[in-house]
């Protein structure tokens, strides 16, 4: 079988204006979720032409925000692809639609759930760290601590090193090994939590901390230091970036109840920090104005169908997705223990059953609307 591989717009090698594409505003301008959407319209409708298959019923799948995309896809495209499969869409993040603590409250949820001693230590180390920080002495001894490879002048640094590992660690809580972000091992909270765990009555704090942290970023143990200044965009994140600053402004803070330091947000901060990175300013509701979102159970349920949203509750992404039923062809699928789309993650033979079943019920959907289609295309035949 023939295979398309296509790349959505200024991400991987799909660079419009070649080097020059992140250049500006004026040629990043083109980089947007709608205009994205436009490319794939256009892909799958000249495919279609091209292989003389008008009526192939197409489904469409995505994770994370290409879960978001893929059910932005069903409703803008109706005409284009019959079904659409979004997992891991937090369509429901923006305005004030969703609680902007729930995605901190979720992460540390994770970690709490595994121990309450590791959830304390994390909760912690923020406070101890800024504390050493104040004084040339602590800042050596943190330095010592997280090995960096060169003298750390900035706690700020250390503590979004931290900050990144416990997060992404939580959104990949996966119940096998993967290597999506990084090489981990199966449930890497519960892992992370262990190694807090074990550690004496009296140990420093921030050891406790740096040693958790650090299974996110060499659990293959062969690293001899760590960078946490800085570096480079291993993961193509800088797309994303823009697209934050732009249309995709998800507000966020950190309520007192979680393990990270509080923190607010504001539109006006957002604003002026994007306009000093990119010199532009966000279009801060735009999402819901071109794809709705607020009051979606009773707007999708008058005029949408065939779209499933997958979440796992381990996934701090999940609180910003639709959870609950909206009609008999727009299901939710939610996993306790699922973690970062993982029923888009290749199929292993350690998957538990509850993964197993959620990838059955899925394809038993998706088989439903193609029989549904096919069936309407033969009554509409001569």
């Amino acid at each position: 079988m023939d295979h398309v591989c296509t790349q959505h717009r200024f991400y991987g090698e799909s660079m419009p204006f070649g080097n020059d594409s992140y250049k500006s505003a004026d040629t990043l301008g083109y980089l947007t979720s709608t205009q994205a959407l436009a490319d794939f319209a256009i892909l799958i409708t000249s495919l279609k032409q091209n292989l003389s298959v008008p009526d192939a019923p197409v489904v469409v799948f995505g994770g994370s925000y290409g879960g978001m995309l893929a059910s932005w896809f069903r409703l803008k495209y109706p005409h284009v692809a019959m079904g659409a499969v979004a997992s891991s869409a937090p369509i429901l993040q923006f305005d004030d639609i969703t609680p902007w603590s729930s995605f901190y409250d979720a992460v540390s949820q994770d970690f709490k759930s595994e121990s309450l001693n590791c959830f304390n230590v994390i909760k912690s180390v923020w406070d101890v760290m800024n504390a050493r920080g104040s004084n040339a002495t602590g800042l050596l001894e943190l330095s010592k601590t997280f090995r960096a490879c060169k003298t750390v002048q900035y706690v700020a640094s250390l503590s979004d090193w931290m900050w990144t590992a416990f997060t992404y660690t939580a959104m990949t809580d996966y119940p096998t090994p993967a290597d999506f972000l990084e090489n981990l091992p199966a449930y890497p909270v519960k892992e992370m939590c262990k190694i807090i765990d074990a550690f004496p009555a009296g140990a420093d704090v921030v050891d406790k901390a740096f040693a958790a942290a650090s299974l996110y970023y060499n659990y293959s143990g062969d690293q001899k230091c760590f960078k946490v200044e800085g570096g480079d965009d291993p993961h193509g994140l800088n797309g994303w970036g823009w697209q934050a600053c732009t249309e995709m402004i998800m507000p966020m803070n950190v309520s007192s109840e979680s393990m990270f330091p509080p923190s607010g947000f504001s539109y006006e901060e957002r604003s002026e920090g994007c306009f000093d990175s990119y010199g532009v300013r966000p279009r801060d509701h735009w999402i819901t104005t071109e794809y709705g979102g607020t009051k979606i159970y009773q707007v999708l349920k008058r005029f949408g169908s065939n779209i499933i949203f997958s979440n796992g509750m381990r996934d701090p992404w999940s609180r910003g997705g639709v959870l609950r039923n909206i009609s008999l062809s727009i299901v939710a699928l939610v996993t306790e223990e699922g973690a970062h789309h993982l029923d888009f993650r290749a199929a292993t033979k350690e998957d538990p059953d509850w993964v197993v079943e959620q990838r059955r019920q899925e394809v038993e959907i998706i088989k439903g609307w193609i029989d549904q289609y096919n069936q309407d295309i033969a009554e509409r035949s001569p």
